[in-house]
C-alpha cells in the first residue's frame, strides 16, 4: 500500500506492508510542500505537489513495490481547489493562513448567525473554515465562483488528478462547516444562506470507498501500476485518530500533535450543546461513523516558526537543542495563550511572545530557552483546560491521554502534558497519520476487519511510550493554571 501524507511544509510517500500480523513502513519519497505568496495570495503550489506524488508512484513502478494494491492521500483540512465545467483547475488553492479571511466572521454573520451555523455543523469557529473561505471568495471574486463548477478539498482534488473521479470524502468535508453534523450530508440551509451554487458540492463518500484506478495517461507515464485509489480518512487528524492504539470499549482523550495540537475524544454522535458552543469545540467526521469531538490548539507551530526566525537571524538550533534549553529554564515563569491570534501568523514569534509577556505584566523571556519553555508550559496548560472541558461535557473523568504524531518526539512536552493534566500519557505511534491512512486501505481491501482490529494491529506493530504524572508538581501547575485562565479571560 502507498500512503501519501501531506503536511503544511512537507509531504511523504510511505509504502506500508502488512503480513497478517504487523504493519511495517518504508518512506520512498519526501518533498517540500511549502506554500508561497503569488499576486498577493498565500497559496499552495498544488501542481508541484502533484508532480511529487507522481515521483513517489514512479519510484514504486521502478522497484519491488510495483505491485502496490492501493493508494491513499491524506492532507490538512478546509482548503480547496475550484474546477470549471471542463474539469480544469481555475487557480492555485489559497492557504488557510491567507489574510483574505481575517475578520470574515463578522462579515459572514449577516448571512447566517454563528449560533445557527454551529447548531447545524457543530464546527468550531476559525476564520479559515471552508464556508468562510468561500464567503470571502464570493465577496472578493464573485466572477470566479460564477465559472466554478466543482469545489474539491485538497485530497479530493489530488485524487481527481489521479483518477478523473470527483468525489468529496466525508472526514475532510466535515472540517469546513458545510455539513449537517447529524445527517453527514451537505447542508442545503447553509449553501442557500451563503448564496453558494449547489453544483460546487460533489457527491460525498465515506472513508474506505474504493475510488478507482489510475488514469491511463498516468500509467503510461509512470509505469504499469494497477493499484486502486482509496478514499482514506483524508483529513490528516482523522487518519491519526484511526492510529490511536486504544482498546475496544475504552474511553480515551487524544492529542494529534504536530504543527497543530488537535485534542479531543472519539464519540459516535455529535455533541452540539450550549456548553460545546461556549467551549468552541468541534465535531468532525471520523472513520466508521465516529465523530472527532475536539479542540484546535495552535500546537508546535509556535516553536517551529520561532526556530525559523532564529535561523533568519543566523542562529541555527536543532529541536533537541531547543528542548534541552527549555527544560533547563525555570518552569511556568511566563505563560502565553497559544491560541492568541498574534501567534497564528508567520513572522517574528519570539518578539511576539516577549511583547505578550510584557503587555500582560509577566517576566519577559531573556533567551531562546525561556521562550521555548514558555511555549511548552503554555501548551501543557491549554491541554489541561481542554481535558477539563471534555470531562465537563462528557460528564465523567476520562482517565488517560494518548498523544500521537510527530509531536511525540518532543518528550519534554509529553511529560509536561502528563504533569499539568495530572493523568497518564501514552505517546505513540510517531507516524500516526500514515499508519491510519494505511490501516483504512487495509480495511478497504478486506485485510483487516474493522477499526478495532486495526488498532489491535497497531498496538502490536509500533512503540508507545508511557509518562507518569509528577504529582509533586501539582501546586506549581495549579498556580500556573489559575494565571493561565486569567490570560484567556476566565
Amino acid at each position: 500500500m502507498l500512503a501519501i501524507d501531506l503536511g503544511a511544509s512537507s509531504g511523504r510517500g510511505i509504502v506500508g506492508s502488512y503480513d497478517g500480523d504487523k504493519l511495517t513502513l518504508e518512506e520512498n519519497h519526501r518533498f517540500p510542500s511549502d506554500p508561497l505568496t503569488v499576486a498577493g495570495t498565500f497559496s499552495w503550489d498544488i501542481l508541484r505537489i502533484f508532480y511529487e506524488i507522481k515521483q513517489s508512484l514512479g519510484k514504486c513502478a521502478l522497484s519491488s513495490d510495483r505491485d502496490i494494491a492501493t493508494i491513499g492521500i491524506d492532507t490538512w483540512g478546509v482548503d480547496y481547489g475550484l474546477l470549471d465545467k471542463h474539469g480544469k483547475l481555475l487557480k492555485n488553492p489559497a492557504h488557510y493562513r491567507d489574510t483574505r479571511t481575517v475578520g470574515i466572521q463578522d462579515y459572514a454573520e449577516k448571512f447566517m448567525p454563528k449560533k445557527r451555523l454551529y447548531e447545524i455543523t457543530g464546527i468550531q469557529f476559525c476564520d479559515f473554515n471552508t464556508v468562510w473561505q468561500l464567503c470571502a471568495e464570493m465577496r472578493d471574486n464573485p466572477e470566479l465562483i460564477g465559472i466554478a463548477d466543482k469545489m474539491l478539498n485538497i485530497p479530493d482534488l489530488l485524487n481527481y488528478f489521479l483518477t478523473g473521479e470527483m468525489k468529496s470524502e466525508y472526514t475532510i468535508a466535515s472540517t469546513g462547516a458545510l455539513l449537517d453534523a447529524k445527517t453527514g450530508e451537505w447542508s442545503r440551509e447553509i449553501i442557500d444562506a451563503f448564496g453558494l451554487p449547489e453544483r460546487l458540492f460533489a457527491p460525498l463518500v465515506k472513508p474506505g470507498n474504493i475510488l478507482g484506478g489510475l488514469l491511463p495517461s498516468l500509467t503510461e507515464e509512470l509505469g504499469d501500476i494497477s493499484a486502486k485509489v482509496v478514499n482514506v480518512a483524508a483529513h490528516d487528524t482523522a487518519s491519526a485518530v484511526v492510529a490511536v492504539p486504544a482498546v475496544k470499549g475504552q474511553d480515551f482523550i487524544f492529542i494529534s500533535s504536530g504543527t497543530w495540537s488537535l485534542m479531543g475524544t472519539e464519540t459516535y454522535s455529535p455533541i452540539i450543546t450550549d456548553k460545546s458552543f461556549s467551549y468552541n469545540f468541534t465535531n468532525e467526521g471520523g472513520f466508521g461513523g465516529s465523530i472527532r469531538f475536539l479542540k484546535n490548539i495552535m500546537g508546535l507551530w509556535i516553536e517551529q516558526e520561532s526556530r525559523r526566525q532564529w535561523k533568519r537571524e543566523g542562529k541555527s538550533f536543532t529541536f533537541d537543542e531547543l528542548s534541552n534549553m527549555a527544560m533547563a529554564s525555570k518552569p511556568c515563569q511566563c505563560i502565553i495563550n497559544p491560541d492568541d491570534p498574534a501567534f497564528g501568523v508567520p513572522g517574528n514569534l519570539p518578539r511576539a511572545i516577549c511583547e505578550y509577556c510584557e503587555k500582560t505584566g509577566q517576566h519577559i523571556p531573556e533567551n531562546e530557552g525561556e521562550i521555548v519553555r514558555a511555549i511548552f508550559d503554555s501548551l501543557a496548560l491549554r491541554y489541561k483546560w481542554s481535558v477539563e472541558a471534555i470531562d465537563d461535557m462528557k460528564g465523567k473523568r476520562i482517565p488517560f491521554i494518548n498523544i500521537v504524531g510527530g509531536g511525540t518526539k518532543e518528550e519534554p512536552l509529553c511529560q509536561l502534558c502528563a504533569d499539568a493534566c495530572a493523568r497518564p500519557v501514552y505517546a505513540g505511534p510517531v507516524e500516526a497519520t500514515a499508519i491510519g491512512n494505511l490501516a483504512v486501505q487495509a480495511i478497504s481491501m478486506g485485510e483487516l476487519k474493522d477499526l478495532d482490529e486495526a488498532r489491535e494491529m497497531i498496538r502490536g506493530s509500533f512503540e508507545v511510550k508511557y509518562y507518569e504524572p509528577k504529582l509533586a508538581d501539582k501546586d506549581m501547575w495549579d498556580d500556573a493554571y489559575a494565571r493561565f485562565k486569567k490570560l484567556i479571560g476566565e
